[in-house]
């Protein structure tokens, strides 16, 4: 079974104050549910359970890399401005037009039903998937030149399956999918 939100991020906070105290630094504190709330009607989506629990522990991650292998999570007001900026690009298609199927690896460039929660600083997104499909939830990589990718590694089955596996690899050392955390003067990055 999977551990709550809440239980992963108390183990990834309690191993970044021990070792990388400056990436625990840029935690940033809590989301507003107000800010949230403005989030979800700009995109007119509802944000999923596991995204609006890890914003009202920790509202982004102030562009401090967390997540494997170089991801940092966004802001709640950057989720709205990422989601607005891929949707703008991608233009008018329906939400409903699929190239291809749904439930596939690889997906179209954007989905309006993807919501964006983590950046590399280059253009790309992890995305949760709220198309209403049995992998509703999994997590893609929306690369910003070649489309969405949905890695089938359990790292990326949803959200709380990667924080969970996130603070595992943080505690034990082992290496999450073909990543090894690395802290350098007190800042976590991640090796392949």
């Amino acid at each position: 079974m999977t551990s709550s939100v809440a239980e992963s991020w108390t183990r990834i906070e309690a191993w970044l104050v021990d070792n990388a105290p400056s990436t625990y630094a840029k935690l940033a504190p809590p989301a507003e549910r107000a800010a949230i709330a403005t989030a979800e009607v700009d995109l007119g989506l509802t944000f999923p359970t596991a995204l609006t629990e890890s914003l009202l522990r920790h509202d982004g991650t102030a562009y401090g890399v967390l997540l494997p292998p170089f991801w940092a999570m966004l802001s709640t007001p950057a989720i709205a401005e990422a989601w607005r900026t891929r949707t703008h690009i991608h233009g008018q298609e329906p939400s409903d037009a699929e190239p291809s199927d749904a439930e596939h690896e690889y997906g179209p460039w954007w989905h309006r039903q993807w919501i964006p929660f983590a950046a590399d600083g280059s253009g790309d997104y992890l995305v949760i998937d709220q198309r209403p499909t049995r992998k509703s939830g999994r997590i893609g990589d929306a690369d910003h030149e070649d489309g969405c990718r949905f890695d089938p590694h359990p790292m990326w089955a949803s959200l709380p399956r990667l924080l969970e596996m996130t603070a595992t690899a943080l505690e034990t050392g082992d290496l999450l999918d073909c990543y090894e955390r690395v802290v350098t003067d007190a800042e976590l990055t991640w090796d392949f």
